[in-house]
């Protein structure tokens, strides 16, 4: 009887993530050898630097700065570098040499996913990436597999935790935004430079990566539209808890239908956006992560978790590790993905949506009146309206100049008919200052 062949594994990168994924392979490799039916050897971490500081201790010998050697000697990589380059040199580079490859970079298959999954098909090798959105949240598995035979019509994803965790704390302690996100890079939950979480661009990239997937068409990054939380204000905050909703930065990928025999279209875009307090986003607190999603057969499902952190991660990681290392005791071709639909993508202005936007007007008579044509004008109709107090003196008198706060929430209309109503209302001689505007999402859920 022939003895099993090891299983050879190349790591590429040795952060947060690598350095658990070593240290777990290592330290469990009896545990994974049972689980798979053979061998899983760490044959090599490639890194810059080998004598750089890591977060966990691990056999120096196992360094080297030799990835494209590294690479050519393995049965499975991992790449855990993150970037475009040389990342995409190094999993081109993997795939070209028949190895099986594991990567959480979103930001490389956001980009380049389409003719990465091209290669690896044309070779007849696997690409795996469960870790590149959420974490440790199993969602890309479910998405290809589970419901592969299913019709997903929409996604609703809160899939950055550094937004999620100043948004929470803005709602829950009253803090602004400036001070959430002081302490939110205080305790390591927003890098030294958060640019690409608060404005958006880390959201935006699963966004491209999850509609890929839930709609077999290929979703370019730059075809997803991108808004941040920077310009949420605690005022926003306070109006949405006056009204039941949650802010949340969400993730939206959706299946539109198409007017009259065409086919269906495909949106993707990411914003801050209300959320009903009954809907299950709304419970989702601190740096956690959590994709909602709604299937033809399966009805509504959520997938909630870590969805960042070292060892977190880790595990969605090891889990693509152990479907590769079978693939190969079972041998055959890689599966590639299907995207194959090949749906026309929606621009922002098209898609359906509500607004609940906040003004302030004067406090006379025939001003609402005003609003209320300008609303006509644009085709939306209003679903509901709040008027705060104006400002009182010390006296309890209103001040002269005393202005009324408007909270107007929209029916639902074309996202370019709403945009071009505020424009008009900022415009307009009876708006004193549009003070904000937040979509509402999920309130059908």
């Amino acid at each position: 009887m022939n003895e099993k062949r090891t299983i050879k594994v190349a790591l590429l990168g040795a952060g947060s993530v690598g350095s658990q994924v070593a240290r777990l392979l290592l330290e469990q490799a009896d545990e994974y050898e049972r689980r798979v039916g053979t061998r899983l050897e760490l044959i090599g971490i490639s890194v810059r630097n080998v004598d750089g500081r890591r977060d966990v201790e691990l056999p120096r010998e196992l360094y080297t700065t030799d990835a494209e050697r590294l690479i050519l000697s393995a049965d499975v990589v991992i790449e855990l570098m993150g970037g475009l380059h040389p990342a995409l040199e190094l999993i081109t580079l993997a795939l070209e040499s028949g190895a099986d490859v594991v990567t959480a970079n979103k930001a490389l298959l956001a980009h380049h996913g389409a003719e990465l999954f091209e290669l690896a098909e044309r070779v007849g090798a696997q690409l795996y990436y469960e870790a590149a959105v959420g974490g440790a949240i199993p969602i890309i598995r479910p998405l290809r597999e589970n419901l592969g035979g299913d019709r997903v019509e929409r996604i609703l994803g809160i899939v950055n935790g550094t937004t999620n965790y100043i948004l929470d704390r803005m709602h829950t302690r009253g803090d602004s935004f400036e001070e959430s996100l002081r302490i939110a890079t205080d305790l390591g939950y927003a890098e030294a430079d958060p640019t690409a979480d608060i404005e958006g661009y880390d959201a935006q990239q699963k966004a491209a990566i999850l509609a890929s997937i839930a709609f077999h068409t290929s979703v370019p990054v730059d075809e997803v539209h991108r808004e941040g939380i920077t310009s949420v204000s605690i005022e926003q905050i306070e109006d949405a808890k006056r009204a039941g909703f949650v802010v949340k930065l969400l993730a939206i990928c959706e299946r539109v239908a198409a007017p009259g025999d065409g086919p269906d279209r495909v949106s993707a875009r990411v914003y801050p956006a209300l959320v009903p307090e009954a809907h299950p986003l709304a419970s989702v607190h601190g740096g956690n992560n959590a994709i909602f999603v709604e299937a033809e057969a399966a009805g509504s499902l959520m997938f909630y978790g870590a969805g960042a952190g070292g060892v977190e991660t880790a595990s969605a990681v090891l889990g693509d590790l152990v479907a590769a290392a079978r693939r190969h005791l079972l041998g055959g071709p890689g599966l590639g993905e299907s995207m194959d639909a090949d749906l026309p993508v929606l621009g922002v202005a098209e898609i359906d949506t509500s607004y609940q936007i906040s003004l302030e007007a004067e406090d006379e008579a025939g001003i609402l009146a005003g609003i209320a044509q300008t609303f006509a004008e644009h085709g939306v109709s209003v679903a509901t309206l709040e008027q705060a107090a104006p400002a009182t003196d010390e006296d309890g008198e209103v001040a002269e100049d005393a202005r009324a706060t408007l909270v107007i929430g929209t029916h639902r209309a074309k996202e370019g008919s709403l945009s071009k109503l505020v424009d008009a209302l900022a415009q307009s001689p009876a708006v004193h200052r549009v003070n904000g505007v937040l979509r509402v999402e999920g309130a059908n859920a």
